[in-house]
């Protein structure tokens, strides 16, 4: 028995609270057995229902926009299993098996790099001065997710099992490199805005504010070599702190 479309865009919406009820003994466990619970009721008569829905109670944890990606891919398991065909492997192994994987590339990309660099971005409309900053934040970040979240689940779903060549063939990980890297750009090119702004208010020629992309470069060189995001937006914090204390004095033996 085929999921109707209805049952399957019931299922992806139940997904977006997936960590409302979130516990330290079973993690998403929880949530996601009450995301899948209106499929279930679909493959399985009552009696059934209560033993399969005791298979979704224990431990459970990924990355919440890579979840959908999962829950797809079990949504196909089930007709399977529902259907009484033979599974490659089963249910709880295959979520045993991608939940750690999906859970650290998605830190990596979505909080290790796509939020820094939102933030990034949405620094230059703050020091424009525009109210609208936190909604444009708020775009930036939240846009990519719900592709994912779109994509994945629609995704997992047709592809089942093979659902795991999602990560190899978006390459997934190296994105996750390249966000923090370009996350470093954007923090860096912010820093040399502000220094320009500086300079412009104390009427000093725009140029030297060059040099305060020395140290940006060197931050992003540091980032090639696997430094942690934290660690660079202190190390780029520093900067800054000691751009604004020193940059008077540099800047004024420069013009003279």
């Amino acid at each position: 028995m085929a999921l109707t479309r209805k049952t399957r865009i019931h299922v992806w919406f139940r997904l977006l609270l997936l960590q409302g009820s979130w516990n330290f003994e079973r993690l998403q466990g929880l949530g996601f057995f009450y995301a899948l619970l209106p499929a279930l009721k679909k493959l399985y008569r009552r009696n059934q229902l209560v033993t399969i829905g005791r298979e979704y109670l224990g431990y459970f944890n990924t990355h919440p926009y890579l979840a959908p990606l999962v829950a797809g891919a079990v949504l196909k398991l089930e007709e399977e299993r529902a259907a009484q065909q033979d599974l490659q492997v089963t249910i709880d192994d295959f979520k045993e098996m991608v939940a750690a994987p999906y859970a650290a590339i998605g830190d990596a990309l979505f909080w290790g790099g796509l939020r820094p660099l939102a933030a990034g971005i949405a620094l230059f409309f703050a020091a424009k001065g525009i109210l609208w900053t936190p909604l444009i934040f708020l775009l930036l970040y939240n846009l990519v997710p719900l592709v994912f979240r779109l994509s994945g689940f629609v995704y997992g779903y047709h592809r089942g099992i093979r659902s795991v060549e999602f990560i190899q063939r978006r390459c997934l990980p190296d994105w996750a490199i390249h966000t923090k890297e370009a996350a470093v750009v954007v923090l860096g090119g912010f820093s040399a805005f502000l220094v320009f702004q500086h300079l412009q208010h104390d009427e000093m020629v725009s140029w030297v504010g060059l040099l305060a992309l020395i140290p940006m470069i060197l931050l992003g060189l540091i980032a090639r070599k696997g430094i942690s995001t934290l660690m660079l937006t202190l190390l780029t914090a520093i900067v800054i702190i000691l751009l604004s204390m020193f940059w008077t004095d540099v800047t004024g033996l420069l013009v003279l």
